[in-house]
């Protein structure tokens, strides 16, 4: 089972009580205060509680002892996910995001520990070559979180995105394993046996 610790939040696997509070959170609290930032432009049906767990359980390993999705917790609460998914796995590059979805847990710096710790956890548990993520420039908070941990803005698709019926640009941000390794102060010839 893993389990990241940080200063404030813990990134774990979910368990089946888990995997019911984000379907809450998903799906059912009235709210939904997180889906008006994390993609508000892309339409979701709702689906059945049942539908939601075999979707988590789908393809859950993006490598091996590597989860595609681990649950951010403050204590023993659950406040969001950080996730990926394969772009290309040829060239070993891998999408990535984070949702808090307890809105008394934005901007106090949770989801900028929570994201470097899975963006670490990912690096460091893997061969990837590349991470990125996409956001909309409505989105400040995202692309500011992206930065700081040291993400470079890669494309702006300007108008390709409409909230409430106003158009965005569309964000892409990355980061190369050589930057992440520049970041982490390792020497690249030993950097090959953190992958054993």
């Amino acid at each position: 089972m893993i389990k990241i610790v940080g200063q404030k939040v813990e990134l774990k696997e979910a368990n089946q009580q888990d995997i019911d509070d984000l379907y809450y959170w998903k799906y059912e609290d009235k709210k939904q205060e997180a889906k008006k930032w994390n993609g508000p432009y892309i339409p979701e049906t709702k689906i059945t509680k049942e539908e939601f767990k075999i979707n988590w359980d789908k393809d859950y390993e993006i490598a091996p002892n590597t989860p595609n999705s681990l649950i951010i917790f403050v204590g023993n609460k659950l406040i969001g996910t950080v996730g990926s998914y394969w772009v290309d796995k040829n060239t070993n590059w891998l999408e990535t995001g984070i949702v808090i979805y307890d809105k008394n847990y934005w901007n106090g710096g949770y989801g900028t520990e929570a994201y470097k710790l899975w963006i670490d956890f990912l690096f460091s548990s893997t061969d990837l070559h590349r991470l990125g993520m996409s956001t909309w420039s409505g989105n400040v908070r995202m692309m500011k979180v992206a930065e700081r941990i040291g993400m470079k803005e890669e494309a702006r698709i300007r108008n390709a995105r409409m909230v409430d019926g106003e158009y965005f640009d569309a964000i892409k941000m990355g980061m190369l394993r050589e930057e992440w390794e520049e970041k982490q102060g390792i020497d690249k010839s030993k950097a090959s046996f953190l992958m054993h």
